[in-house]
């Protein structure tokens, strides 16, 4: 092609200078909201100490898709990716011919996301071992030309066993390893009895539960398989760290309070956010970020004066 239009992300190798842009980014992080993955920008800024530039402020790098939102903070981006394997499915196939315009170097994907636990209380730290699909089967499925197509849905172990190693008895919430289930909807491919339909009792709902559970199914969201898949066959190192908004064994609603729920979706970003500081400490990238010029000392708390001067216009 004369040029590569990443149409869903207002990016072209055309039209923009990947390698200048994007060159250097050796972690891709992924979530489902944009105001989510706005904050985890800023979260790992504080991090990794990254200081930018004088006058300058975090930019929406894909606002005018108008579907997606990216911010780059040196090596990291941060991505939302909407809700469900087509939406995801579309922003991994950009993002993998972006990392491959952009000329990465062995870039690490991750989601980070919220989930229903199976048998475990909300608030747990999730990190995904094997991804299934809502037949339990380890795999992706999709339609291509009229054919069925399957690709294996695998996560790098070894950065399973590195995210569990990092985190903290000192953390006042459990994290852990297991399977993760991939449905494509939120209410009866969950086994929800609150959507606007439902042809099954509570007693086949429960036992539906109680065999995900037994299979070692620990969580279930809408995404997992899919961003297994495609990583995989790309050849990217990718892991998926979620956590429970509630034990569905318990229930169907999600009823905890909004600010609990907002402090429960920083634990996955703290425990990426140590990741990605071990692997820039070791490679020495830590102190040269840190070092960069800028006349902003806290990017959180540069927002918040921000925020306390628009008070009083």
């Amino acid at each position: 092609m004369d040029q590569d239009i990443l149409y869903h992300l207002a990016l072209g190798s055309g039209s923009h200078d990947l390698v200048e842009m994007f060159g250097d980014v050796k972690f891709v992080c992924m979530g489902g909201t944009p105001k989510r993955m706005e904050n985890f920008a800023h979260f790992i800024m504080d991090e990794i100490g990254y200081k930018l530039p004088a006058g300058t402020q975090l930019q929406d790098i894909s606002a005018f898709s108008y579907r997606y939102s990216m911010y780059k903070v040196g090596p990291v981006l941060s991505i939302s990716h909407g809700m469900g394997v087509p939406s995801l499915g579309i922003l991994l196939h950009e993002m993998i011919k972006l990392m491959y315009h952009a000329k990465c170097k062995n870039p690490i994907f991750m989601r980070i996301g919220t989930c229903g636990g199976i048998g475990v209380e909300g608030g747990t730290v999730v990190i995904t071992e094997d991804a299934v699909d809502g037949l339990l089967r380890s795999t992706h499925e999709l339609a291509v030309l009229g054919k069925i197509v399957h690709r294996p849905a695998i996560l790098d172990k070894r950065l399973v066993r590195e995210l569990k190693s990092l985190a903290s008895q000192d953390d006042p919430y459990d994290t852990i390893v297991g399977k993760t289930m991939c449905t494509s909807d939120f209410y009866e491919g969950q086994g929800r009895l609150d959507g606007a339909f439902c042809e099954f009792s509570e007693t086949e709902k429960m036992e539906y539960l109680e065999k995900l559970h037994d299979f070692g199914v620990v969580n279930i969201e809408m995404e997992c398989t899919i961003f297994a898949a495609l990583t995989h066959y790309a050849g990217i190192k990718a892991a998926i760290v979620c956590v429970t908004l509630l034990d569905r064994l318990k229930g169907d609603q999600v009823m905890s309070p909004k600010e609990v729920m907002n402090e429960w979706q920083q634990r996955p970003q703290i425990l990426v956010s140590r990741l990605i500081r071990k692997h820039l400490a070791q490679a020495g990238h830590l102190k040269a970020l840190a070092s960069l010029p800028s006349a902003i000392k806290s990017p959180r708390r540069f927002k918040l004066v921000q925020q306390e001067s628009e008070a009083h216009e």
